[in-house]
């Protein structure tokens, strides 16, 4: 497949009039159903997405979870601002199974010709919904498709464990007993990718601490998340973050026992105003909106959302970006912060890059290797320095 590279995404960020202008003219045809939006060369019908009168998207959890819904809601509000004649759907709370296929259908017998799937089970029934609607683009946001991606579907992502391994530094810098603690919830190639990123970022800059970890299995359970959280104060740990949905109880959790917080998904700064080192959270508006941009002027099938998309700081616009500082970091933490930016965003820069060891000793990336997004995101092992087992499925 050809691959038709779209204007760059930090471009509609600096030129917001312009865009606005655009997308007015194209909502004009969508509105009233016209077929002018052009098509695939050679194909008469009407591209994937066009012509319709909604945007939907579904969340696994709900709007106010100071977490990963929260932030993938704020970037639907932000499509609903640059696309005022679109009807945005949204549903929340929607289980990663057969209820999901149920709920985008619903959303297309309400004008949806655009479905944001935006968690990672969602995959399946959105590949499901995909293959039932050819005439419904539908985009899945975090998972990894095998082999050919149908012409209306395609995922997407950031590069989590980028701004993750520089909020590692700040832990690194920070600890006072050299124990981190990471709450995660399953042990999914994000969650790993993340862990060991956090490791990795400490270690730069502290070469005896460790990260502690314990997985809940689950995305958003509080009371799990409280006794997970307790856990690792037990042990000495004095900064934790985390890997899931929802995240105000962790947070809440190590405020009250005087410990540090690193963030994760949304700024949630205000639950921990003594303790916040600082996070990493998604900025989905500037993405979301110019997909849906590529997709209304015709544009989706064999562009670079059409397959399995993923950006970020080699190309300048990760939507996934590092938090704000609290006030326990220091300036010397933030210059090596940026220090390390300025490293992992060359061509031959990475988290990962070599040699990067694994708990038993064994190099996995070996020096002078700098991984593929790809191959990080198949990363199915604890680097040196993680104390925990990864939990047999």
């Amino acid at each position: 497949m050809t691959i038709r590279r779209l204007s760059p995404r930090r471009a509609l960020a600096t030129t917001a009039v312009t865009v606005t202008a655009t997308v007015a003219v194209l909502l004009a045809g969508c509105a009233t159903n016209s077929t002018t939006t052009a098509a695939p060369a050679g194909d008469d019908a009407e591209a994937p997405g066009t012509g319709g009168t909604a945007i939907g998207f579904i969340f696994v959890g709900p709007k106010d979870d100071y977490g990963y819904n929260q932030a993938a809601y704020e970037g639907s509000q932000a499509v609903a601002a640059a696309y005022p004649d679109l009807e945005v759907l949204t549903a929340e709370n929607v289980p990663e199974d057969d209820n999901a296929s149920r709920v985008m259908e619903s959303m297309i017998r309400k004008g949806a010709k655009i479905i944001f799937a935006t968690s990672y089970g969602h995959k399946d029934p959105a590949l499901k919904v995909a293959a039932a609607n050819p005439d419904v683009v539908v985009l899945q946001q975090g998972n990894i498709v095998d082999g050919e991606v149908p012409p209306n579907f395609g995922t997407y992502f950031g590069t989590v464990y980028e701004p993750v391994y520089l909020a590692g530094i700040v832990a690194g810098t920070t600890t006072k007993t050299n124990k981190l603690g990471y709450v995660y919830a399953f042990p999914i190639s994000q969650t790993l990718d993340n862990i060991n990123a956090f490791q990795l970022g400490a270690a730069s800059v502290n070469p005896d601490v460790q990260t502690y970890v314990v997985n809940t299995s689950s995305w958003c359970d509080p009371a799990k998340q409280a006794e997970a959280t307790s856990s690792l104060l037990s042990q000495g740990v004095d900064v934790i973050s985390q890997h899931q949905d929802c995240t105000a109880t962790i947070i809440r959790t190590t405020e009250a026992a005087g410990a540090y917080t690193v963030g994760y998904h949304a700024d949630a700064s205000e639950l921990a105003p003594n303790g916040w080192l600082t996070g990493s959270q998604w900025d989905w508006g500037p993405l979301y909106t110019e997909m849906v941009a590529a997709i209304v002027a015709g544009e989706f099938t064999g562009s670079e959302y059409n397959a399995n998309f993923r950006v970020g700081l080699k190309t300048g616009d990760n939507p996934f970006v590092q938090s704000a500082y609290g006030p326990a970091v220091t300036d010397g933490a933030k210059a090596l912060v940026e220090e390390a930016k300025e490293r992992i965003s060359a061509e031959d820069g990475s988290p990962f890059a070599g040699p990067v060891v694994d708990q038993a000793g064994e190099v996995r990336v070996p020096a002078g290797t700098v991984p593929d997004y790809q191959t990080i995101e198949s990363i199915d092992y604890f680097v040196e320095g993680v104390i925990g087992q990864i939990p047999s499925s």
